[in-house]
């Protein structure tokens, strides 16, 4: 029976240091927080319960933080769904974009400001309000999209290929809904990051391409229907 607490979140850090800080102002916030300093000892914490939210360093004993989280996006536990926010020493773009592929909701470069990190967790603990805020205001209505053996599930927050599912993070799937939800029409970036991030969190057109990017491969031949609109953004076309 996994034990779930109001606002859980689960630090994974290594450096004692740096996790005693997130521990404290994760904690001055209001969260309940729990830490692991190994993979294996996360890996356990995460097979016994269940947290809102996964703060993950990419380089810790046993298990890296990459293998980890590889393990959370392909396991059929409580946590497949969990939002992660990555923290690494590695600020190559190619590790950035490696870690969002595997499954990464959003990432942070050591080292880092305190107030920046603190927006991002709070702005990922927000998006969970946003969905049950929204599963409320349709009550709970399993609206379906789909194109040819494409089936997007927004009740049950699944996407379906030819019958299998695929794993999507949250902002790759708010991305895909968005873009259906408005089939045919050009979407800025801008108008994107509003809908999926909010408007006070600092995120950049190019973070939107990178999503985008990574989606289209997940969605294999049918990532095609996702059309770059030059000097605005994107848009999802009819077949």
């Amino acid at each position: 029976m996994s034990e779930t607490f109001l606002h859980s979140i689960l630090v994974v850090e290594d450096e004692l240091d740096i996790q005693n800080l997130m521990c404290l102002h994760l904690s001055r916030e209001g969260y309940h927080v729990s830490s692991a300093q190994t993979g294996k000892e996360a890996y356990n914490m995460l097979s016994e319960h269940s947290y809102q939210l996964v703060i993950l360093d990419w380089m810790i004993p046993d298990i890296s933080g990459l293998e980890l989280l590889k393990w959370m996006r392909n396991t059929s536990s409580n946590c497949k769904n969990v939002p992660v926010l990555f923290v690494t020493a590695k600020s190559d773009p190619e590790d950035i974009v490696h870690g969002l592929e595997v499954g990464a909701d959003d990432y942070i470069t050591k080292p880092f400001d305190f107030t920046v990190f603190k927006a991002r967790v709070k702005n990922l603990i927000r998006r969970l309000g946003f969905i049950d805020t929204l599963n409320k205001s349709e009550n709970k209505q399993e609206l379906k999209y789909q194109l040819g053996d494409l089936v997007v599930d927004t009740g049950a927050h699944k996407v379906f290929i030819d019958g299998d599912e695929i794993t999507l993070t949250f902002s790759e799937f708010r991305l895909l809904e968005t873009l259906l939800r408005n089939q045919g029409k050009a979407l800025s970036r801008q108008q994107m990051i509003s809908f999926i991030q909010g408007e006070d969190i600092n995120v950049t057109g190019r973070t939107v391409d990178t999503h985008i990017s990574i989606l289209r491969k997940k969605l294999g031949q049918y990532g095609r229907f996702i059309e770059t609109v030059r000097g605005i953004g994107y848009r999802i076309g009819f077949i």
